[in-house]
Order: C-alpha cells, then sequence, then structure tokens
C-alpha cells in the first residue's frame, strides 16, 4: 500500500483509505475506486486540481476537502494511488431492495443511518442507502461490511430501459461508452454495481455543469433530459447489476 494510501502527507493530502477504505470500496458519501482505470483516476485527480470537477451542491463539504488533496499531492502520489486501487477488482457491496417504506433514519458524516426500533416512513421518489450494519460502518469503519439501498417499487425496471434502451431518444444507451456489460470498455469506468448515492450525485452535476472534465463532454447529451426521478430508476438499476 502506498504511503499516500495509507498514511497521506500533511498538511493538505489526507490518506485515501480513511474515507475510501483500503480496499477502495468507499461509502455512500464519497467514491468506490477500486477498479477504476489508471487513466481514468489520474485524469479525475487533474480535474479536481484544476478546478474542472467539483459539486452542484454547495453544502458538500468534502468535495472541496477533495479538491485541497489533489492540489496537494504530487505526480507520483496520484500514480501511485491510482495503480494501487486500479489493481482491485470491484466485487458485490450494494445489495439494492425495493420497497414502499424504509426504515427511519438520520444523516451523521455524510450517511444515512437506520435509527433505533422498527418505525418506517414512506420512500417516496428516493433511493435511501444505508449501512448493513450501522455499528460496523461507523463505529468501526468495517471494509467488509457493505450497504443496502431502498429503491421505490418498479424503479429497476424503468431504469433498466433508460439504460439499455435510451427510452426512445430520451437519453443514449449506457452500454455505448461504458461495455455492454457496464463494467467499462477501456479508460471509461464501469458503472455496474456501484453506489446509487455517487452515481446520481455525478449524474447531477453533469446536468447543472459542476462537472466539467475532458469526459463530460461526452456526457452531456446523456444526462441532458434526465428528470430527478430518471436519475434514480437508472441508479438504481446500476447498483443492482452484478459488477
Amino acid at each position: 500500500m502506498p504511503d499516500v494510501v495509507a498514511k497521506g502527507r500533511r498538511p493538505d493530502v489526507r490518506a485515501c483509505g480513511l474515507c475510501h477504505y483500503p480496499n477502495g470500496k468507499g461509502r455512500p458519501e464519497n467514491a468506490g475506486v477500486a477498479g477504476l482505470p489508471v487513466s481514468y483516476f489520474i485524469q479525475q485527480m487533474h480535474d479536481f486540481r484544476n478546478d474542472v470537477r467539483k459539486s452542484g451542491e454547495p453544502r458538500k463539504a468534502n468535495t472541496n476537502v477533495m479538491i485541497t488533496i489533489a492540489k496537494g499531492m504530487t505526480e507520483e502520489e496520484i500514480k501511485a494511488s491510482a495503480e494501487y486501487f486500479a489493481s482491485m477488482k470491484w466485487t458485490p457491496w450494494i445489495r439494492v431492495v425495493e420497497t414502499k417504506a424504509v426504515p427511519k433514519t438520520r444523516i451523521q458524516g455524510g450517511m444515512y443511518l437506520r435509527l433505533e426500533g422498527n418505525e418506517t416512513e414512506p420512500i417516496g421518489r428516493r433511493i435511501i442507502e444505508t449501512p448493513e450494519n450501522v455499528e460496523h460502518t461507523e463505529a468501526l469503519r468495517d471494509p467488509r461490511s457493505g450497504f443496502i439501498a431502498y429503491a421505490p417499487p418498479g424503479s429497476i425496471k424503468k431504469g433498466e430501459a433508460l439504460v439499455t434502451t435510451g427510452a426512445n431518444g430520451k437519453t443514449v444507451q449506457c452500454g455505448v461508452c461504458h461495455g455492454v456489460d457496464l463494467k467499462g470498455l477501456g479508460p471509461v469506468p464501469g458503472i455496474a454495481g456501484r453506489s446509487p448515492s455517487y452515481m446520481v450525485r455525478q449524474l447531477y452535476d453533469m446536468q447543472v455543469g459542476a462537472r466539467k472534465g475532458v469526459w463530460t463532454e461526452l456526457m452531456k447529451p446523456v444526462v441532458a433530459k434526465l428528470t430527478d426521478e430518471d436519475f434514480v430508476s437508472i441508479a438504481a438499476y446500476l447498483s443492482s447489476r452484478t459488477p
């Protein structure tokens, strides 16, 4: 494990493994980086550094932290972390469950955490991504304890139509760039089985123009006509796929 992943470097470069975990799986408030192509990983770090990848939600403070980290890293550190995480396959980490009602939650550290007891509330048009085991994730930061993504009934099927057919011109088939199996194609990242929270944030950031990196130009026509409900359906379907 490179020092930048394990320890970081003061004052501005935090250890990659602190947020993204040593196995690169990450959590809903950040990104899963395991299995990303080296060239894509490096490009994203450069985009953060060059202020062309930001969050469309000003309250998302850890995106600004990531920008600071990228600006503080050397090219050697970026390359070492990219190669380290690229060497790991992305394996199942998120379980998608369609339901009308979800456990009541609170937000802490950018995550939805289930409240004690068995109270539920209507899911509405949301995805609620929460740890399988709150104690293992929040207190122990257990890199073997994954997540449940609760999604509205029917969202996976709606998402499948958008992802695989483009829904009569509403969007572009994801497999054109991300591969027929959605597991990536060359420098383009895999999107199967990844965090729906992260996925929707990226679609939204591209749509509102907060993310402007090299690859974003290709994504603009993909996201231009999508609604919030479309985002939820697409993310539910993609996250339900086997990585």
